[in-house]
């Protein structure tokens, strides 16, 4: 079954679907997975990465919530003039409608990010501890230098002249460049004590798989909390082979559902 809405943020409405699993019994509570896309992308992601993503874990009897970010997909507002803060705060409002479903194990909530909503999910959940766990897919490190990047260097030094550039259609400011250099996730992983996981392909085009082994050195040094990284062998940014989408799944859903089970026997015995 799936729902669309609107989540209230501001004076914008974030267009959301949730994904139940089959045969949901409105007297049980479910663990929910909340997806955050990455930079100018949607709730349905490339290649409908997000939706097959959703269908997959709905088969281990969990929610899924995937939204659009303002000014992305069918949410509205002008995702250029928005900043990092605004992606972050736009995540705890989210959180904050799928907190009060009746359906869902408050004790159960997974951040699930891609590329730049990696890093937004990382930054959310140091904030925020109603977020158990964290999946990482693809994951920005470094957001003003990857977006620099990917938009093009020379195009973003042109900010200095202009008051906006064009990418892909998106019409980008300068203060959406420097609200990434006020945040570094590696960082900030040091203030989240839930476990995580790690996923990235050794093709990524755009963010290199490096990123995962940053990660997790800097997972490491926290005094609570495990880390599982894995890498896809041959995978590109957006995982659109099916052959790897099905390893980057697979892999997701085993080590949620041993996360899942694992707090499952440990609230029963208590």
């Amino acid at each position: 079954m799936r729902e669309q809405l609107n989540i209230r943020w501001k004076n914008e409405r974030l267009a959301a679907t949730i994904d139940f699993p089959e045969n949901l019994q409105t007297c049980k509570k479910y663990p929910l997975f909340i997806i955050c896309h990455g930079f100018i992308g949607s709730k349905v992601g490339v290649d409908r990465l997000f939706v097959k993503a959703a269908e997959e874990l709905n088969k281990d009897q969990s929610i899924v919530l995937r939204f659009d970010y303002s000014g992305c997909g069918e949410s509205t507002g002008n995702y250029g003039k928005m900043g990092l803060h605004d992606f972050i705060d736009q995540t705890r409002t989210v959180i904050d409608y799928a907190y009060r479903l009746k359906q869902v194990d408050r004790n159960q909530i997974t951040l699930l990010g891609h590329s730049l909503g990696g890093a937004t999910a990382v930054l959310t959940a140091s904030r925020d501890n109603r977020i158990k766990r964290l999946i990482l897919w693809s994951s920005v490190a470094h957001p003003y230098e990857d977006l620099k990047q990917i938009v093009g260097r020379d195009k973003v030094k042109s900010l200095k002249y202009v008051t906006d550039i064009d990418y892909m259609g998106y019409t980008l400011t300068r203060p959406f460049f420097d609200s990434l250099l006020s945040y570094q996730p590696l960082l900030e992983t040091i203030e989240f004590t839930g476990n995580v996981l790690i996923l990235h392909g050794t093709s990524d085009e755009d963010i290199p798989v490096q990123y995962a082994q940053e990660f997790e050195n800097a997972f490491a040094k926290r005094r609570s909390g495990t880390c599982t990284r894995h890498e896809i062998e041959g995978a590109n940014h957006t995982i659109s082979n099916s052959k790897h989408f099905m390893e980057l799944i697979q892999f997701t859903r085993n080590w949620a559902n041993n996360e899942i089970s694992i707090a499952n026997t440990q609230s029963v015995s208590i």
